[in-house]
């Protein structure tokens, strides 16, 4: 996997961006809205890193219910779709998957929600943390279902300046889980100006995949889902400037914590 500057396209953005020869990558927590949003959003590039060894954390917020096509799955869609997350996360090399529980449709960047998320990456601790982009994409509004926006929400209120406060929910630090400053967060399925970073993820194209065909109750047309995600991956390769037929994924990385940040500015 390897990480591709934007080539300067107006729009990309400020933030430092996130260099792998310089910036050592060991824990990752990856929060998604729902099962399936981060096999769509960044399973190529999680599958690159626990290629490379790095630990991966899945956190999904809510738990699907809203989701599937046929009737007959209501009663045990739940069950249905964290059985499918489990199963989509073991062909990218991730063990652990979290689910927060909350209701399909329902999320909110609540302070309940926060705390979830500090909870599980004050105790993780990673280097990186993915989110969903808390922006409205109004070029392709499917990216930014209101759990989507609520999930980057809440990430992003979380890490900053929860995390590494220690008077904030006092009774993580009782427990143990003592304040952290997260380095990176990487925002994915964003709108398009946000890009600042692009992952090359041709290598772990067919994990990726594979991922999604795992969650069957979402797919009523699995091959249109699969073609449409392999052209969206060649398009932001080439977007990056990589060469023809290789693919990537697409982030707006942050820079939360780095030498020179002074706490409050």
């Amino acid at each position: 996997m390897a990480a591709i500057p934007p080539a300067g396209r107006p729009g990309s953005g400020s933030s430092p961006l996130f260099d792998p020869a310089r910036h050592a990558v060991r824990r990752v927590v990856a929060f998604g809205a729902h099962p399936d949003d981060l096999d769509f959003g960044v399973s190529g590039t999680v599958a690159g890193w626990t290629a490379a060894g790095v630990e991966v954390h899945y956190c999904i917020m809510t738990d699907g219910d809203a989701g599937g096509f046929e009737p007959e799955h209501r009663s045990s869609i739940v069950a249905m779709r964290h059985e499918e997350q489990r199963g989509a996360a073991a062909l990218v090399g991730v063990k652990e998957v979290h689910f927060l529980g909350y209701r399909d449709g329902y999320l909110e960047p609540s302070h309940e929600v926060m705390r979830d998320v500090v909870e599980l990456v004050r105790r993780v601790r990673p280097d990186v943390v993915l989110a969903m982009h808390p922006e409205r994409n109004w070029d392709r509004l499917q990216k930014s279902h209101p759990d989507h926006l609520a999930c980057g929400e809440a990430v992003t209120r979380a890490v900053y300046p929860a995390l590494e406060n220690p008077y904030a929910y006092p009774e993580l630090a009782e427990a143990g889980l003592g304040a952290y400053r997260l380095p990176w967060l990487w925002l994915y399925a964003g709108p398009k100006e946000r890009t600042n970073h692009y992952s090359e993820v041709t290598d772990s194209v067919d994990a990726k995949v594979a991922a999604l065909h795992v969650h069957i109750s979402q797919h009523p047309d699995a091959a249109a889902m699969e073609e449409s995600v392999r052209t969206r991956m060649r398009a932001s390769a080439q977007d990056a400037g990589l060469a023809a037929g290789a693919s990537a994924e697409e982030f707006h990385v942050v820079s939360v914590n780095n030498p020179e940040t002074i706490a409050g500015f």
